[in-house]
């Protein structure tokens, strides 16, 4: 099966790379790039990675800071509330509009390193009952740096997001090229990558879509066993099943579409759609070779196979082509996307065509042929079956029928 169109997300292609130091995946990040901007049909290709950030970086002394009994978690609440501010209440204006009230110090206390370095800490009491205070930089050193704009995290580790769109090819062929491209990179260890977003959702969705046809397969055949009584007949009628893939792959190229989801759904509606006209022929064939009374009791000989399968053909070829004709023009507005927003949906309708098409007119060919080699199969089957090993207790009764 091909691949799918993308589904959901923000965009169509989304590949995380996951490691421990957030550098190295950073250097992994431009490596990476450089190999997948190449690619044709992959367009807007960006990362997460951001310009680093201008930072105040407060390094605690937990030596001095626990002589004091302040812990780095103290020291950062008490930051925040000078700093970030802390809301306290709200306050209703004169357009009736509720306004939160943040207490924090005033701009002009906050605003440089050395602002910081002259913050208090209150860290208990003086031998005369009065508090005892001490600044940031007697337990913390303050100092400018750069950080990361934002770090992700994935599974426990710090990951990159490399995202993209596709544009003039399929999303899952695209997905391929860059699964290749990644697979030529030497990552370090402890470093990985993975797909995820729309590219996931492709997968997952594949998954599903065989399943379902796997378990559409297993039914049909299991009803069509109980109806025809037979283990082999359902055989041949259900070689009609593969002949729906020629035309929905022809179906696909002709209008230039990607096999989706809605198309694979076409494929499973099919899988029902498509035993009708085996069923219609070889149900036929098979009463057509059964003896019949005349009406005055006595029993008609069935037709040859041959004959038949060429009376069930020249019979319902008309209802044949009566259902498959109407089932085509049905799906003639979806499949050519008449409406708008129609276009995601216009594959499940070309798969239909396609498929009932090239089905309806390989049944009336491949079926019967198939039909055939299954009787044959059956009636060798019932003639070792039927050799009873009863000539032994036959050839043991002569002598005591002798002897009477």
């Amino acid at each position: 099966m091909g691949t799918l169109d993308a589904v959901g997300g923000n965009k169509q292609i989304e590949v995380a790379l996951k490691g421990a130091d957030l550098q190295e995946l950073e250097r992994l990040t431009v490596l990476v790039l450089e190999k997948i901007r190449p690619i044709a049909g992959l367009v807007d290709v960006d990362s997460s990675i951001k310009p680093a950030q201008p930072t105040v970086q407060v390094q605690v002394k937990t030596e001095a800071a626990s002589d004091l009994g302040l812990s780095t978690a103290q020291i950062g609440a008490h930051l925040r509330a000078m700093v970030a501010g802390q809301t306290v209440g709200n306050w209703r204006a004169p357009d009736d509009q509720t306004y939160d009230v943040n207490v924090r110090l005033a701009p002009d206390a906050r605003n440089t390193p050395q602002d910081l370095e002259r913050l208090p800490f209150t860290v208990g009491q003086n031998a005369d009952g009065s508090a005892r205070v001490v600044r940031l930089n007697q337990v913390a050193s303050v100092q400018e740096g750069t950080g990361p704009n934002q770090i992700n995290r994935r599974d426990l580790q710090r990951e990159v997001a490399i995202n993209a769109n596709v544009f003039g090819r399929a999303a899952g062929e695209v997905s391929a090229d860059i699964k290749t491209a990644l697979d030529g990179i030497t990552l370090p260890p402890g470093y990985s990558y993975q797909f995820g977003g729309s590219t996931k959702n492709m997968a997952e969705s594949s998954g599903y879509a065989v399943s379902a046809l796997a378990l559409a397969i297993i039914f049909i055949y299991m009803i069509l066993a109980s109806q025809f009584k037979s283990f082999l007949q359902p055989i041949a009628l259900m070689t009609s099943l593969p002949l729906t893939l020629i035309g929905v792959v022809l179906a696909l190229l002709v209008f230039r579409s990607t096999m989706s989801m809605f198309s694979v759904i076409g494929i499973v509606m099919l899988m029902g759609l498509v035993t009708k006209n085996a069923i219609l022929l070889l149900d036929f064939a098979i009463r057509a070779r059964e003896s019949s009374s005349d009406g005055r009791g006595q029993q008609v000989p069935g037709l040859d196979r041959a004959e038949a399968l060429l009376l069930a053909a020249k019979v319902r070829l008309r209802p044949i082509l009566m259902t498959t004709l109407a089932m085509v023009f049905g799906m003639v507005p979806l499949a050519f996307a008449l409406t708008e927003g129609s276009e995601q949906r216009a594959p499940m309708g070309q798969a239909v065509i396609g498929g009932v098409i090239t089905s309806s007119i390989l049944t009336l060919v491949v079926v019967p042929v198939a039909y055939c080699y299954m009787d044959d199969l059956a009636n060798w089957f019932k003639r070792i079956f039927s050799q009873r090993p009863t000539t032994k207790i036959e050839s043991l009764s002569q002598p005591y029928k002798a002897a009477e």
